[in-house]
């Protein structure tokens, strides 16, 4: 019997994103059709496929709930709804921290709560979030005009997230490790995406988020410890999953645990769409 998989998008990237084809290719490879669908298009079939894999549906963050509902009414999708849920909204940091896990300094601010931030260069971001929209970076001496941005996020009805910016950014910037399986894949470096006086970078050709600056990079004994242990604390394996880290004066923190719909960088190493479309496909037996 042809197995099938169907790959959710959003109508931006409705071939998925530059990655896509390798992933097609792969699943091909291993006896699976694999198809880009709209997750949003109500004529889109995804009854018709043996699994739904959540992949480049970037556009769901003003639509959370709406996409969190459409995930629980498929018959199978990965990562599962749960995961889905705990992983968009960026308070799950707090859980990580009291979890013993290295994460930055970070506070949380309600819609309606009185906001206050950190001396000295801080970032604020909205905890529901994709592709770095929202997020600001302020200097020294810019408290006002985080606080300005935190109350604007808070009228949109989003809580802010505020953090101290990390220095070590600017010059090893964010490591990035992929894991298919719960086994390691690979990792990149990402360069610093927030510029001096809370402006980002341009928004890439779709228009969902900042353009970035990529580049391959070899995972450091720490990282790959602190990220392997993360993923095994889990309540269970994610079939994919990327852990992004910053570097601290005391080590890797995490600043994001992401199990919805990550930039999984295939181009960056060779044999990660294989990988990737295996961890999936071990999902169908």
């Amino acid at each position: 019997m042809e197995r099938s998989v169907a790959l959710a998008t959003c109508r931006e990237l409705p071939l998925l994103d530059p990655d896509g084809a390798g992933v097609l290719a792969a699943f091909e490879r291993l006896g699976v059709t694999a198809v880009p669908l709209i997750w949003d298009d109500p004529a889109a079939p995804f009854s018709d496929f043996d699994l739904t894999v959540i992949r480049t549906c970037w556009d769901y963050v003003p639509r959370r709930a709406a996409f969190l509902e459409w995930a629980s009414r498929l018959p199978r999708v990965i990562n599962p709804v749960a995961m889905l849920e705990w992983s968009t909204d960026k308070r799950y940091l707090a859980e990580l921290g009291a979890a013993g896990f290295p994460i930055p300094t970070s506070w949380f601010f309600a819609p309606g709560e009185e906001v206050s931030v950190p001396e000295g260069r801080c970032v604020v971001k909205p905890t529901v979030g994709a592709g770095s929209r929202g997020a600001r970076r302020f200097e020294e001496g810019e408290a006002a005009l985080a606080i300005a941005h935190a109350r604007a996020l808070q009228k949109e009805g989003a809580t802010a997230l505020i953090q101290p910016y990390l220095d070590g950014v600017d010059t090893s910037g964010e490591s990035a490790l992929l894991f298919f399986g719960g086994a390691f894949s690979h990792s990149i470096t990402k360069g610093p995406m927030l510029e001096i006086g809370g402006v980002g970078r341009a928004l890439d050709a779709t228009g969902l988020a900042f353009a970035e600056q990529i580049t391959p990079h070899e995972a450091t004994t720490e990282e790959r410890a602190l990220a392997e242990q993360l993923i095994g604390w889990l309540p269970e394996i994610p079939t994919y999953a990327r852990v992004d880290l910053l570097p601290s004066p005391d080590g890797p923190v995490v600043v994001e645990l992401e199990l919805v719909e990550p930039s999984l960088f295939f181009q960056m190493t060779s044999g990660a769409e294989e990988r990737f479309a295996q961890a999936v496909v071990d999902c169908l037996t």
